[in-house]
């Protein structure tokens, strides 16, 4: 809510009678561009009046109407200094939505729509953004007013996400269709994540109407917390035996590209965009020119990296697709979930990996061969290492760890089993 401004002549009406009768009004500062004046008259009550800026050196003037100088207060007919100023905030907001071509009630639809338009022209991606409002905003809100929303009513929203299942795909027109639950504790992890983010997306669209001067307070949206530590996944990546399996269980094709990925920690789309003249063999480097952030890297190879894309590159030429199929046709979205699907049941991987994990298991075993994580999220494309230190921090070696494997008391060997585990 707006901050009501303190003025010592304006405030009372003893104060204000106090004044000397004169044309121009006793103005006071509210927020940049706008004025509350005060107009006292030699007889009778005093009038508040709204100076607006308007551009150009002008300003728009407009009386408000009566103070409360010989009458108490309602709070329409009659206003005090505080009444004044929302009244005057409320006027702004008028002229700015009218300018703004906005005529009727803002709704929460109206508010996303300008919000992903803004970030189709000025972000990379809207395509998480606008899947979320049609799932989940604005079934539920986009018809309700932005100045009828209240916290409970957004809370009680964002409850209701986190309870219902994972969604899967579904044909339209069809019954929406849930995904399994194995772990219920995950599961519901998963579930306030994914409402947090959709919360996320909520707030920022009507953060942007508000700031446009199209909603008069942000307090309903302000006050709704997401849920708490909930953020962090149980990051799933593959031992060294997995992964020679994984590699063995793979169709040739496909097994450069799951080879490129632990190579690289690159995503899907990172690689399958590769070509010949992004691999430099002098640097040992490859080069990231279509990435999640936009923001093209070089991602540093081992020797056994540099070897290895030494071999898929031989006898390509520099704009050649380093990674293609073995009709020769390219990679292209979730092509790669039912090969991998197949590698995890030939290599008896349990609990099966996607594409993505190929990616947590070369940062994993990075990280736990003692990588600084700074090195780590630069390879991987992250601006710092916040994301690295969530997801992986716990496998870094450490003088915590180091102290208590080296001081901390033991109590003699463990009685030895006779039942021996199957390699």
């Amino acid at each position: 809510m707006a901050r009501t401004v303190r003025d010592a002549k304006l405030e009372t009406r003893e104060a204000r009678l106090r004044l000397k009768p004169r044309p121009k009004p006793y103005y006071r500062v509210m927020d940049p561009g706008l004025h509350l004046g005060y107009r006292r008259l030699k007889t009778g009550t005093g009038k508040w009046v709204v100076r607006h800026y308007v551009g150009e050196q002008k300003y728009e003037v407009e009386t408000i109407g009566p103070a409360d100088d010989s009458s108490d207060a309602d709070g329409i007919a009659i206003l005090t200094f505080a009444q004044a100023q929302s009244r005057a905030r409320e006027i702004r907001d008028g002229r700015a939505k009218k300018a703004a071509g906005h005529v009727g009630p803002l709704t929460v639809r109206k508010a996303i729509a300008d919000y992903l338009a803004f970030l189709e022209n000025n972000r990379r991606s809207a395509k998480f953004s606008t899947y979320a409002a049609d799932a989940f905003i604005l079934p539920e809100l986009g018809d309700l007013e932005v100045e009828t929303l209240t916290k409970d009513r957004i809370e009680q929203w964002h409850a209701d996400i986190a309870k219902a299942g994972a969604r899967v795909r579904s044909k339209k027109g069809k019954e929406q269709r849930f995904r399994e639950v194995v772990d219920l504790e995950e599961a519901s992890r998963r579930r306030k994540s994914t409402a947090n983010r959709i919360l996320t997306i909520l707030k920022a669209a009507l953060n942007r109407a508000w700031k446009d001067g199209k909603a008069s307070s942000d307090a309903a949206w302000r006050k709704v917390e997401p849920f708490q530590n909930v953020d962090a996944a149980r990051v799933r990546y593959l031992t060294h035996a997995e992964v020679k399996r994984l590699l063995n269980g793979c169709e040739p094709e496909f097994r450069r590209l799951v080879r490129g990925a632990l190579e690289t920690g690159a995503r899907y789309g990172e690689l399958t965009a590769l070509r010949t003249a992004d691999f430099n063999p002098d640097s040992g480097t490859i080069a990231i020119r279509q990435s999640k952030s936009g923001k093209p890297r070089h991602v540093v190879l081992t020797e056994d990296g540099v070897a290895f894309f030494q071999s898929v590159t031989t006898g390509k030429a520099g704009a050649e697709i380093i990674f293609t199929k073995a009709d020769g046709t390219v990679w292209r979205k979730d092509h790669q979930k039912e090969p991998m699907a197949q590698a995890n049941k030939r290599a008896t991987v349990t609990p099966a990996i996607n594409f993505h994990g190929l990616r947590h298991t070369w940062a994993s075993h990075a990280v736990m061969n003692g990588v600084p994580l700074m090195v780590v999220a630069k390879n991987l494309g992250h601006a710092d290492t916040r994301m690295v230190e969530k997801h992986y921090g716990h496998l870094a070696p450490s003088y915590v760890a180091d102290a208590i494997r080296a001081g901390a008391p033991r109590f003699g060997e463990i009685e030895q089993s006779n039942v021996a585990a199957l390699k």
